[in-house]
C-alpha cells in the first residue's frame, strides 16, 4: 500500500530557529493547485533570513512596509514578493508571530505536473533550468503575488507536505546568493542550503562552507 504523505504541521513552522527550518525544508514537497492544475516538486535548495539582526533580510531592524508585513505573521504562511518588478519569489514564514523570519525556496525537483510547469515557463521540455532558481520555480508552480499571506496547511493553493529527511552529510551550506557589500558580515552567513549532487540546484558551491552562526 502506498504511503500517504501528510501536510507539515503548524508546529514545524513555529520554531524560532529559521536556519534549522531552512535545513529541514530540504526534501519536503511543495504542491500547488492553480485553476485545477496540480504541480509538485521536492525542495532541493533554500535560504534562511532572520528578522531584525540580518541585514540581508527585508525585515532588518524591524522594518515594516506593505511588502514585509506578511513576514510578521506566525509561521506557516507564504511570503510572496516580486523581485526587480518581474519575478515572484516564494518564501515560507517561520517562527512566532512578530519574529519576521522567512525561508526562500530557491530550487525544486519537479515530481508531477511537469508538462504544466514547462508550459508556464514557455519551454519545450523539462530541464533543470525549468525550476533551478526562485523566480523560475514560482512561475513553474503558478505562484503569483496574489498568493502572498496564504496559509500552507492545505486550505489554500500552496501546500507543503512531508517528504524525506536530508542528513547533514548529504547537505551543503554556503553564503546566500546576491548578497552585496551593503549587508556587511551578513553576506558571509552560510545560510544557503542544498542537497548534495542534486542536478536541480541553482548555483552549486565550489567549496563547502560549513559553519554555524
Amino acid at each position: 500500500m502506498q504511503k500517504t504523505i501528510s501536510i507539515l504541521p503548524q508546529s514545524f513552522y513555529e520554531k524560532d530557529d529559521v536556519v534549522s527550518i531552512a535545513k529541514d525544508l530540504l526534501g519536503k514537497i511543495i504542491r500547488t493547485e492553480i485553476n485545477g492544475n496540480i504541480t509538485t516538486g521536492i525542495i532541493v535548495e533554500t535560504e534562511a533570513y532572520r528578522g531584525p539582526d540580518d541585514r540581508g533580510c527585508h525585515a532588518y531592524n524591524h522594518r515594516i512596509t506593505p511588502r514585509t508585513k506578511t513576514m510578521y505573521m506566525k509561521g506557516g504562511h507564504a511570503y510572496v514578493y516580486i523581485c526587480y518588478g518581474m519575478h515572484p519569489m516564494m518564501n515560507v514564514v517561520t517562527g512566532p508571530e512578530g519574529s519576521a523570519h522567512a525561508v526562500l525556496i530557491r530550487a525544486i525537483e519537479p515530481t508531477s505536473g511537469n508538462d504544466i510547469m514547462v508550459q508556464r515557463r514557455g519551454m519545450e521540455k523539462l530541464t533543470p533550468t525549468t525550476t533551478n532558481g526562485p523566480g523560475k520555480l514560482a512561475v513553474a508552480l503558478g505562484i503569483e503575488k496574489s498568493l502572498d499571506a496564504c496559509l500552507l496547511n492545505g486550505s489554500a493553493p500552496i501546500t507543503i507536505l512531508d517528504g524525506i529527511t536530508i542528513q547533514a552529510d548529504n547537505m551543503y551550506s554556503g553564503p546566500r546568493v546576491g548578497m552585496t557589500k551593503h549587508v556587511g558580515d551578513c553576506a558571509h552567513r552560510p545560510w544557503r542550503f542544498y542537497i548534495k549532487d542534486n542536478p536541480w540546484v541553482s548555483k552549486p558551491l565550489v567549496v563547502d562552507y560549513r559553519g554555524k552562526w
